[in-house]
């Protein structure tokens, strides 16, 4: 699984943007990127989570990603159950599998 870092240098969310749509492009042939977009906790918000969950949705729609699923999904209701489920096998092993980090993002290709 490739990690990949939007956020670390405190970026603008429309660096950050960039960040994540290269990063998908440049790892076409991994099965699962894990995206870590931070989670808001300076208190100004969560503003590139929120960017990095609508592209995802939109990525989705368009069919140019398989799935995703927030990391705080793994703990909570989210209605993520289906697809934690279908994609365990490549997330189980990860430092992040179960602890509920709000801070990243898995992201699953289409092959």
């Amino acid at each position: 699984m490739i990690t990949i870092d939007i956020k670390s240098d405190k970026p603008t969310v429309e660096i950050a943007k960039t960040r994540l749509l290269n990063s998908l492009r440049s790892y076409k042939t991994e099965k699962v990127i894990k995206i870590i977009h931070g989670y808001g906790s300076s208190g100004v918000g969560g503003k590139i989570k929120t960017m990095v969950h609508e592209i995802l949705e939109v990525l989705k729609d368009q069919n140019q990603i398989r799935d995703f699923i927030p990391g705080e999904a793994l703990v909570s209701f989210m209605g993520y159950a289906d697809l934690i489920q279908k994609y365990k096998p490549l997330i189980l092993n990860d430092s992040d599998y179960k602890k509920g980090n709000d801070g990243i993002t898995y992201v699953f290709i289409k092959p």
